[in-house]
């Protein structure tokens, strides 16, 4: 009787979940109608804009404050009772962040063929993590990845690694997130970059604050229905447009060969330059079906290997299958999760063709006097260069066209550099769309920024409440428990006095602003600690490191430190190094110890961060005292850049960190390999180091052997019952 009730409890919730998201769908065509029919009656695009964005994040914060709870199980893990279908779709949310909306296909845009080794790594990551961990760590009945490394390695020390890991790609990844916010919330609010940032993070606290996983999970799903529809519906009407075929998976080959044919029509009229053997320098027309232009196949495979195995790797994505309510249920997400992502993935590449196919078409040719006024939008912010300026107005690109020597007064291929970032939010205008569609445009590109951001924040502050705060600390004895917590403030502090000096707000140091920013809060819990609950004092502790970590990403995310997919792609490389040796062979070969597990990991993930700190910010000592050379270029096989002229610049040597225009930074390394493929020095030396270390050293406990024989059983209990 008690089985019936609970099954049928659990097909009415399934049914309300349902007819609650067929409802929000509806409502969301329904007032993206509405603004189609203010537009039309002259209502200014700017006053669209707003709507657009203030309308969906507060139904995202209602969700979230909807949701709110006091449960561990519910802030940590949604209860563990989030349906296989949903959970597909919350994880394909969190999963297509600002990099998979905004950067993918502005990558395709400017690499063509190979930027197909990013939707090909991407989407092959998930049938690993359905085979080799996700289902596994789901019958664990963890809270965390570092409580599954806790357990397996014995102690707190793989545990301690484990959040290190995690905490440094996920901060990596969020940074990248709170950037796309910042950049869609500046182009639409027409507000400054450094407040955009800013003001998008305030949409992603009241998303996740109260109500921890819970609330993110549905908060999930319906970012997930806003960015598929934003993504698809321009380029069905470009599709449409073109071929009178609304499907642009189907027209994406006639798409490419109106390219091919516009490429060389651009040559023919001495519009573009192309790239050889002989010659390729930057401005230059790289065909766009031509392999190999961009990426030498070693790395073109290398991004492949590594955004797979960083996709089973990531955190804030294995946390995901914690919340279902079985193991079967996780596998079974695991596929609904790919058919969701694959509905984006898929449609990728034509997204690219179609914004290439109208940048030929509508841009490249035109009249410097007829550039269409939109492209200064984007040129005040830096995004849009013309002629080797800022498109910031039609005044500013005359001048800079007239500097250059024979000019012919025509925007030729080599004057145009579009940001990557912006072709996505940029396409509707470059087609003469109406403006709706580049508001609905920009509302997915929020609501990706924000699902990711949301699940990597909350990884991150979960990981630090429950693994470092719970399960470290708190145990301690009193006396030592107040000198390490006295002692982490103290450093905090120390450090935010020392380093942050620079003048910000009204005048006033940064320190003081960040000072304040942590004494506020701090006063707020000081004030509810006294009575709190044991329950209750996690939950604040989660919830207050979850707003610190939120307010050092946008601040680090409003310095603009790299571009989206870049920032995302060293997450992949750091997880895969770090965590994916010491977790399959945790899950897949008993005699895995922790010593080996230990030794594994600092080895494979400081290899791989050590090539990707020196390769980018210290080029100059990786050349001097670590063997480094210049990277080769893809189409030429030469070098990228003379190294030796380089060092003999007084001022490349001393640009120390190296600034993002040092001609050294990402262009030397080993083995020809971009810092982006470290991961492919990292976990194959993490492997080696686990298998090598373990076997020299004492095997496992006959319980453990049992316990890993126990999670891999897909059904019968889950092994931590006192965490569900």
């Amino acid at each position: 009787m008690a089985s019936d009730t609970t099954t049928t409890g659990s097909e009415a919730f399934y049914k309300q979940l349902g007819r609650m998201y067929g409802l929000y769908t509806g409502g969301f065509i329904g007032f993206v109608i509405l603004l189609a029919i203010l537009e039309q009656i002259g209502v200014p695009n700017k006053i669209l804009g707003y709507f657009f964005v203030f309308f969906t994040l507060a139904v995202y914060a209602i969700i979230g404050v909807a949701t709110r709870t006091a449960q561990l199980s519910e802030y940590y893990v949604a209860g563990r009772r989030v349906p296989a279908l949903y959970n597909g779709m919350a994880t394909g949310a969190d999963w297509m962040s600002a990099a998979s909306f905004v950067g993918m296909a502005g990558s395709l845009f400017l690499l063509g063929y190979d930027g197909l080794a990013w939707v090909l790594g991407w989407t092959g990551g998930f049938v690993l993590v359905s085979i080799l961990i996700g289902p596994y760590l789901r019958k664990f009945g963890a809270y965390t990845v570092p409580d599954f490394l806790s357990f397996r390695y014995g102690g707190n020390f793989a545990r301690f690694l484990g959040v290190i890991v995690l905490v440094c790609c996920s901060f990596t990844y969020v940074t990248a997130q709170i950037y796309g916010t910042g950049l869609i919330a500046s182009r639409f609010l027409g507000m400054q970059f450094e407040l955009a940032v800013f003001a998008g993070l305030v949409g992603i606290l009241l998303c996740a604050m109260l109500g921890g996983m819970r609330a993110v999970t549905w908060t999930q799903i319906a970012q997930y229905i806003v960015l598929i529809v934003a993504y698809l519906v321009p380029i069905v009407i470009l599709s449409t447009q073109h071929f009178a075929i609304p499907l642009p998976e189907l027209t994406y080959g006639k798409a490419i060969a109106e390219i091919g044919a516009r490429e060389q029509q651009l040559l023919k009229d001495g519009l573009a330059i192309l790239c050889t053997k002989d010659a390729c320098p930057p401005g230059t027309l790289r065909p766009h079906i031509q392999p190999f232009m961009n990426y030498t196949a070693l790395n073109f495979f290398g991004i492949i290997f590594c955004m797979m195995v960083g996709t089973a790797s990531l955190p804030h994505i294995l946390m995901r299958y914690f919340t279902t309510p079985s193991v079967k249920e996780a596998r079974d997400s695991v596929a609904w999760s790919l058919l969701f992502i694959f509905l984006l993935y898929f449609s990728a590449p034509a997204y690219a063709a179609f914004s290439k196919l109208e940048v030929y078409t509508n841009i490249i040719g035109r009249e410097l006097t007829q550039i269409r006024p939109w492209l200064f939008n984007w040129g005040e912010l830096g995004l849009i260069q013309i002629c080797g300026k800022n498109a910031a107005n039609l005044q500013a690109v005359l001048d800079a066209c007239k500097s250059i020597a024979g000019h012919p007064g025509v925007l030729r291929f080599q004057d145009f550099v579009i940001n990557t970032d912006v072709i996505v939010l940029s396409t509707p205008e470059i087609a003469g769309l109406p403006y709706v569609i580049s508001g609905l445009v920009a509302a997915g590109g929020l609501a990706a920024a924000l699902s990711t951001a949301d699940g990597l924040l909350l990884a991150i502050a979960n990981a630090l409440s429950h693994d470092v705060y719970y399960k470290m600390i708190q145990p301690l004895p009193e006396r030592r428990r107040h000198i390490v917590q006295g002692t982490i403030i103290g450093a905090i502090i120390l450090a935010v006095l020392w380093y942050l000096d620079q003048p910000f707000w009204f005048g006033i140091a940064l320190r003081w602003w960040v000072l304040l920013a942590i004494a506020v809060p701090a006063g707020i819990v000081a004030f509810f600690w006294g009575n709190a609950t044991e329950v209750g004092k996690r939950l604040i502790i989660a919830r207050v490191l979850l707003f610190y970590v939120a307010l050092c990403s946008a601040w680090l995310a409003a310095s603009k430190p790299s571009d989206i997919l870049a920032m995302v792609g060293w997450a992949f490389s750091l997880a895969m190094a770090g965590n994916f040796p010491a977790l399959t062979l945790g899950i897949w070969w008993k005699r895995a110890n922790a010593t080996g597990a230990i030794c594994g990991i600092i080895a494979g993930w400081g290899i791989c961060l050590f090539y990707l700190v020196v390769s980018r910010y210290f080029p100059q000592m990786g050349v001097t005292y670590f063997g480094m050379s210049s990277l080769l270029n893809p189409e030429t096989g030469k070098a990228l850049i003379d190294v030796a002229q380089i060092m003999a610049d007084p001022k490349w040597v001393a640009d120390v960190p190296a600034s993002a225009a040092n001609p050294m930074a990402n262009r030397v390394g080993w083995f020809d390999l971009n810092n982006i493929n470290c991961g492919l020095l990292g976990m194959p030396l993490g492997f080696l180091v686990i298998y090598v270390v373990s076997s020299m050293t004492k095997a496992p406990s006959a319980e453990m052997a049992a316990f890993i024989d126990e999670i891999r059983k897909p059904r019968d209990r889950t092994v931590l019952e006192e965490k569900t």
